[in-house]
């Protein structure tokens, strides 16, 4: 099993790259011992520490990341560590928390990745007081790694086509799912298409599939029943309203506040029903790149739980980038805790895990690869066609959405995912579409991220 994982995980480091930032780190790269060098603690608590320029060492921590997701200490104290992408790591142990991004030094497009370094990341302990610097280094240094960025392509600025051959060869050869038109996307460049499908900046080449689920992970969702959605649960719709991300890469941040949305309604049994700010995250978050994409784990988890998120009438959607956080400084931040990947650590999702924590907790944030024909789903059970004409200009990106159920076609016994997308109401089955569950289906099952809001 072992052996297996890093096969997954060695298959990022294969090709050209595009993603948070262009650093291509894998799962054996940062495997091992570190030695983590810690600045001067900033002694009055706050989250707005700026370590573009590392303070001097004050203290040293090594730690050895052990597989699958255990950290120890030179102390024997034993934590947690796990992966983050290809993008860089999270050590959490003897109550502070490390993150950091991989080191890279990029060229124009060619970029050079120092896996066993990172950039100065932030730490703090785990009830976010205490914050500091630091940078770490392995003790096996590695060979520097050289890859590609995909640079933008000269279609981007040309308007989208559809393509009706595609379509009709979509209907005509298979039944599970309906292709349709959607004018409004020939109002779009390329590079607006490839932003609401994700964006550049998600893209992740070679992302890991999905484990093959523990008979832990089976005999608890055997507790749960065969269909289940939370938009009918009890008699009570606990998901809030569909939003249209427009042009702008900024999936993650709807997925990753409509995940907090509806577990605050799930918490408060809909008592309470906030709408929250994605515009704050693209604008103000330093741990992604704004509407050129981002990931949920590094937003509706340590985004949530470090800076917090605000409603959205404290910094409304606007879907452009801007160098300037314009959310109101009076408006007050809602914390999150607890954010993890299901299944545990980056490489770890199932099928089976995902229904156990989408049941128990809410719903979730997902994400998995958008491909051409995907754009013109109307209704049924998506799967990937491979139907494109041989001349395609769109790009492959990493969409991040909303996990709300999960259901069976009765005629077929197709097994599926109800899935909120953030494309407005007049897309799919009225702003939602069902995916095939089962069968890590664009990698839907890879990497589901959940988080639990402080209510």
């Amino acid at each position: 099993m072992e052996s297996i994982l890093f096969l997954l995980f060695l298959a990022l480091s294969v090709g050209t790259v595009s993603g948070d930032t262009p650093a291509n780190c894998t799962y054996d790269d940062v495997r091992g011992t570190w030695v983590f060098q810690i600045g001067q603690a900033d002694n009055v608590n706050t989250n707005k520490l700026d370590c573009t320029v590392m303070p001097a060492t004050v203290s040293t921590l090594t730690v050895k990341l052990l597989y699958p997701d255990e950290a120890v200490d030179e102390f024997g104290n034993k934590g947690f560590w796990t992966l983050i992408y290809n993008q860089g790591f999270e050590v959490v142990i003897r109550n502070r928390k490390y993150f950091a991004f991989s080191r890279y030094k990029q060229d124009g497009k060619n970029v050079t990745s120092y896996c066993d370094q990172t950039l100065n990341g932030w730490s703090h302990d785990t009830s976010d007081r205490n914050w500091a610097c630091y940078m770490g280094k392995k003790t096996e240094a590695l060979k520097p790694k050289y890859h590609t960025v995909l640079p933008p392509k000269v279609q981007d600025d040309k308007y989208y086509t559809t393509d009706y051959n595609m379509l009709y060869n979509i209907n005509s050869k298979q039944s599970s799912w309906k292709a349709g038109v959607y004018p409004h996307l020939e109002k779009m460049t390329m590079d607006e298409i490839i932003k609401i499908a994700g964006g550049r900046k998600s893209r992740i080449n070679g992302q890991p599939r999905a484990v093959r689920p523990t008979e832990k992970d089976i005999q608890n969702s055997r507790s749960y029943p065969e269909a289940f959605d939370w938009r009918d649960h009890m008699g009570q719709d606990f998901v809030s309203p569909i939003r249209n991300q427009e042009s702008c890469g900024s999936c993650y941040a709807f997925s990753s506040m409509g995940m907090h949305e509806a577990r605050v309604r799930v918490i408060t049994n809909n008592t309470q029903q906030p709408v929250f700010s994605p515009q704050d995250i693209v604008d103000c978050s330093e741990y992604s790149q704004g509407c050129e994409g981002g990931f949920p784990y590094l937003i509706a988890g340590k985004y949530a739980e470090d800076f917090g998120i605000v409603l959205e009438s404290c910094n409304p959607y606007n879907g452009k980038d801007s160098t300037v956080c314009h959310t109101k400084t009076s408006c007050s931040r809602m914390y999150a805790t607890d954010y993890k990947y299901v299944g545990g650590y980056y490489g770890g999702c199932n099928e089976y895990a995902m229904i156990t924590a989408l049941v128990k907790n809410g719903p979730m944030s997902v994400s998995f690869m958008v491909y051409n024909d995907f754009l013109h789903y109307k209704s049924g059970v998506y799967h990937y066609t491979q139907l494109e004409n041989s001349f395609n200009p769109f790009e492959i990106t990493n969409h991040a959405v909303l996990l709300v159920g999960y259901g069976k076609v009765e005629e077929t016994g197709e097994k599926y995912w109800i899935v909120k997308n953030s494309w407005g109401t007049t897309w799919g089955e009225d702003g939602y579409f069902r995916i095939r569950r089962g069968s890590d289906e664009c990698a839907i099952e890879s990497i589901a991220v959940e988080s639990t809001p402080i209510v």
